[in-house]
């Protein structure tokens, strides 16, 4: 039999890298803990970038009654990001990659006393993913660590974290069946598998063990509408068992059409995130999986991003019961290590090894953002092909994908490795204007109409402190992210072409290096704050545009309550045809429409809101005040004006209003635009040269207009109307 114990008491952990021999006497050491458990919960969410990046030590005794087994292992599901294992003093094991689970076979090196430390290092080096991103490292042993006891005689456990079973169903949408194949690893001769209560006892062959099953009139694994699972179990005569879950489906993209479940057109309309959580960090329990779970099905996506490495095994189980259909990735990301080459492999044959058997996951990806930081040279190229490559020998079944900087030119070589690809952009918050994003895929689809393409990341930041009754980009009000995020989402609704779409991010997440947007530490992208207490208004926006299933109706502004206007936009996100709103009780006005409905009321003082449409309603208060609320402005030392009316400038001649590539085409106005931007990045070093020699960036920037630019760059008002006048001299 196999008996599993969940090791989450007994352990001392010590903040120091030390000597594996000094760390021994564990009794003397210490601070209590108990696991998962992350040493960077507090300072790797505080901002300041100066969150500990070293080696700690994990110890335990391990007693007599624990290791009742004639063959003991120890599992670790999370060990970040460089683990090494010691038993009674000797080391057993050490593993690179912080997000998947290895195992360490104990027998042989037991004793009558037992003491286990496990040395945990998430220091900088040159060879182990991730080293450069826009997230916390989190270190620690942040998931489960168990002790297997199993017979003589039992499955694989070692071998890149095996689950000792692997199941292959093939789908025949015509017939209705599916032909199930199930591969099992152990040191046995035979093996007795079960599919859809059929057992076949088979011969194991070099230690692999194969049988075939077909399943008629079989139940598809259906995404949202029906995540129906089979389990397939192999047990050998010694009594060790194993058993996956697994799902029947087939997936497929189109260039023109999209994604396609079990033949049908399935557009995947979701989300991505992290698995951070406020004053956790990363060590979260099988709950606070739970109600992220419940939080992505009140939205109603269909589809995770799973971001950027692998997660607990526990949410990909949630993913497969919900019909979630997942891109599950490693952490090859921001930066390619010429050195790091064997760790993405062995992070990339993990990840498929131990994810395999889940039906939920669709894609497996080979990299994010990874010439952010690094060129396009034959060293990134090759390993990204090494990595392709991998993926279809391990796997049959599946597609490889890449999520693509926004900067990188679509004829790149690298576009051509995976199956299909997607781009992260970020128009309309880091640069450029919301519409640049419809054009860039308008454009790229129309170049490449055999090319698969998606939408990886977008997004933008929101304090939900603030607000505006004008909000304009980096304001980091909770309104303007809702308008992004309403133009994103009419974008996606126009293009059915794209394969999938994942806002970015569900949740706000811990980047230590930022301080910006009233918080520290944190990237604000998310449609749900780090805590999870609060949905932003975007939040209801997508909820309203995918969740079906509950009828209702949100008020957005909640929050904004003080408003120095006569009068005001109430605007309602609702999954209903037609919405009513009340004001003080009385009736205002009636709208039907889709997803967005406005309406323009006067301020004469405070006023109770209610929006209603049928049963489902919501209220909120608005009051008109005589000065604007300071409370609800991120930057105070500046204000948010219309510096030029458009009936002020002469059509006839150049103004800040023209796009930078019109004005650097005509010889005058281009010598002043060039002058005065060489003289605003001649401080800017690297960064200035990275934008300079970047063709695809320089093609973005011609397109937005220049006192977009300026204002993104902060220049002062009165150096911006300068400018104008001098252009305003030059005539077209």
């Amino acid at each position: 039999m196999r008996n599993t114990k969940v090791l989450s008491s007994g352990w001392r952990f010590l903040k120091a890298a030390l000597p594996a021999e000094t760390v021994m006497p564990y009794r003397v050491q210490g601070e209590q803990i108990s696991l998962p458990h992350t040493w960077n919960a507090v300072d790797g969410q505080d901002g300041g970038n100066d969150y500990h990046r070293g080696t700690c030590w994990y110890v335990r005794e391990l007693t007599a009654e624990e290791l009742n087994g004639e063959h003991v292992f120890l599992e670790i599901n999370g060990a970040a990001m460089t683990a090494e294992v010691y038993l009674n003093g000797n080391k057993l094991a050490r593993h690179e990659g912080g997000y998947s689970t290895f195992r360490v076979e104990l027998t042989g090196h037991l004793a009558d006393t037992n003491v286990l430390a496990i040395s945990v290092s998430n220091e900088d080096n040159g060879t182990v993913y991730p080293q450069k991103a826009d997230f916390t490292f989190y270190g620690g042993l942040y998931r489960e660590v168990k002790l297997i006891s199993v017979p003589k005689e039992h499955f694989e456990l070692v071998k890149d974290g095996t689950p000792g079973i692997k199941v292959t169903p093939i789908v025949d949408l015509e017939k209705h069946s599916a032909a199930v194949t199930v591969e099992t690893w152990q040191n046995a001769e035979n093996v007795e598998i079960t599919v859809n209560g059929e057992t076949r006892r088979v011969p194991s062959e070099n230690g692999c063990a194969q049988a075939e099953f077909v399943i008629e009139n079989v139940r598809l694994w259906d995404g949202l509408d029906d995540p129906f699972l089979y389990t397939a179990e192999a047990k050998l005569d010694s009594g060790d068992t194993v058993s996956a879950r697994f799902g029947c489906r087939t997936f497929r993209c189109d260039p023109e059409k999209g994604f396609f479940l079990n033949g049908r057109s399935y557009p995947l309309r979701g989300v991505s995130r992290h698995q951070d959580v406020k004053g956790k960090g990363n060590a979260l329990s099988y709950e606070d999986h739970k109600a992220d779970m419940a939080i992505i099905k009140e939205l109603g996506a269909n589809t995770l991003r799973l971001a950027h490495y692998q997660h607990a095994q526990e949410f990909y189980d949630l993913c497969d019961e919900n019909g979630i259909v997942v891109w599950a990735e490693i952490p090859y990301i921001t930066m390619h290590m010429k050195n790091g080459r064997e760790n993405t492999l062995n992070q990339m044959r993990e990840l498929i090894t131990q994810c395999y058997n889940h039906p939920c996951i669709a894609v497996w990806g080979l990299s994010n953002e990874i010439t952010a930081a690094s060129v396009v040279n034959e060293d990134l190229l090759e390993n990204h092909r090494l990595l392709n490559d991998l993926c279809h020998r391990m796997d049959r079944t599946r597609l490889t994908t890449m999520a693509n900087v926004f900067m990188l030119e679509t004829d790149s070589p690298i576009l051509e490795i995976p199956d299909i690809n997607s781009y992260n952009l970020y128009f309309g918050w880091y640069l450029g204007e919301m519409s640049q994003t419809d054009e860039f895929f308008d454009e790229y689809h129309a170049q490449y109409p055999d090319r698969v393409i998606g939408f990886s990341e977008y997004g933008a930041d929101a304090n939900p402190a603030y607000h505006a009754e004008h909000p304009e980009r980096s304001d980091y009000t909770e309104d303007y992210q809702a308008l992004y995020h309403e133009h994103m989402l009419k974008m996606i609704e126009e293009r059915p072409y794209l394969w999938a779409t994942h806002v970015w991010n569900l949740f706000d997440f811990a980047a230590d290096g930022r301080d910006e947007g009233g918080k520290h530490g944190e990237n604000q992208k998310g449609l749900v704050t780090f805590d999870r207490s609060l949905r932003k208004d975007a939040f209801y926006l997508y909820k309203a545009a995918w969740n079906k299933r509950e009828p209702f109706v949100h008020l957005c502004g909640k929050r904004y309550i003080n408003r120095a206007v006569e009068e005001t936009e109430i605007k309602v996100y609702s999954n209903q045809p037609a919405v009513t709103l009340y004001v003080d009780g009385v009736k205002f006005a009636g709208q039907t429409g889709k997803t967005v409905f406005r309406f323009r009321i006067p301020l004469l003082g405070e006023h109770l809101i209610r929006a209603e449409s049928g049963e489902a309603s919501d209220t909120m208060c608005v009051r008109r005040v005589s000065e604007p609320d300071e409370s609800y402005i991120y930057n105070k030392t500046s204000t948010v004006v219309n510096w030029f009316d458009q009936d002020e400038l002469n059509p006839d001649c150049f103004s800040v209003q023209d796009t930078l590539a019109e004005l650097r085409a005509n010889p005058q106005a281009g010598a002043v635009v060039n002058a005065m931007m060489e003289k605003a990045s001649a401080s800017r070093g690297d960064v200035a040269d990275a934008v300079k020699d970047n063709p695809a960036l320089q093609r973005m920037m011609g397109r937005m207009t220049l006192i977009s630019l300026l204002k993104q760059g902060g220049v002062d008002e009165e150096s911006v109307k300068q400018l104008n006048r001098v252009l305003q001299g030059i005539r077209k």
